[in-house]
């Protein structure tokens, strides 16, 4: 019998950042995030992280690295009850964007991932070029 263990859900996921402050405004002034953790380690290094509106699994935005670099498709998918209505308002706030949904006739690799646009989706990308696909939440 498989021992089993007391895991739970994703909890936190890194995203590198180039500058933690303004990475927080554009998370939470932006997208709407609520910041949830901030709190400096003694050697310096900041622990900040946000959590969209429904809660779920946090962003902890640290702070890039040569190694860690920003500027990476994150692989984090966000859900939205309202996909096109929160792309064009991402867009007229300035936010890099899909153009428009994603097509469901053709498909695109993003992260790894192959995406034929259904559910709706687009992608959005952060002030350093991280990518996160928005995708239509499952309804009842």
């Amino acid at each position: 019998m498989t021992p089993r263990t007391h895991l739970g859900q994703v909890a936190t996921v890194v995203v590198p950042v180039t500058d933690q402050q303004r990475a927080l405004e554009f998370y939470t002034e932006v997208l709407g995030m609520t910041k949830v953790n901030d709190f400096t380690y003694p050697s310096g290094e900041w622990w900040l992280e946000v959590s969209p509106a429904e809660g779920s699994s946090n962003l902890c935005l640290v702070a890039a690295t040569t190694s860690r670099p920003a500027g990476v498709e994150t692989g984090i998918v966000l859900s939205s009850t309202s996909v096109e209505q929160d792309r064009r308002a991402l867009a007229e706030r300035g936010v890099d964007v899909s153009d428009a949904l994603l097509p469901t006739d053709q498909v695109t690799t993003w992260s790894g991932a192959p995406l034929a646009g259904f559910p709706d989706q687009f992608l959005l990308r952060d002030n350093d070029g991280n990518s996160f696909l928005v995708v239509a939440a499952p309804t009842a």
